[in-house]
């Protein structure tokens, strides 16, 4: 059974996902610290959801549930619940940050930093976690919901667009700060 919810508190096993999965996701990504994992979880502009595949290869990853189950289709009515039977023993197969903010022009969402465990890809961990995302920026007034994919992320750009994703007509650019 496919499990999506939002992290409610950092956990050693919160902390061993996010070193496992983040270098899936980016090699060039520094890893954050467990103070910064926090800022993370305890910020109100984002929501770290996480995923656990329980009838999935317990195997896929080297690391444990967290409290706060919730089943995908109820991920956004049920947002902080705690789960009764505390930590999974499933892994954390992926994650997903939900970054929302307000703006003289209404209320924004976007989607950041999606990594699904390479063992777990093609098990609709990502929909999933896409999904709950959704969900919760609707609950929450986004009337809208952005996201950036790199053209060779073939699969989730798929997948993106079968979810009802448009592209826009945009260009995106980056300033590095000097370090």
């Amino acid at each position: 059974m496919l499990r999506v919810w939002p992290a409610s508190e950092v956990t050693e096993h919160l902390v061993r996902a996010v070193y496992h999965l983040l270098p899936q996701l980016s090699g060039s990504a520094r890893l954050p610290s467990r103070l910064e994992i926090d800022q993370i979880v305890s910020s109100q502009a984002t929501t770290l959801l996480l995923a656990c595949d329980e009838a999935g290869d317990a195997g896929a990853a080297d690391t444990a549930g967290a409290a706060g189950a919730a089943d995908t289709a109820g991920a956004a009515d049920t947002a902080g619940e705690a789960d009764e039977a505390g930590e999974r023993d499933s892994p954390i197969v992926g994650m997903l940050t939900l970054v929302m903010f307000r703006l003289p022009t209404g209320m924004r969402a976007w989607i950041d930093d999606v990594v699904v465990d390479s063992e777990s890809r093609g098990r609709g961990v990502g929909e999933a976690l896409t999904q709950a995302a959704i969900e919760l920026a609707a609950a929450r007034g986004a009337q809208t919901v952005d996201l950036t994919s790199r053209p060779s992320r073939e699969a989730a750009n798929r997948l993106y667009r079968r979810m009802g994703f448009e592209p826009r007509e945009t260009n995106v650019y980056r300033f590095r700060l000097p370090s």
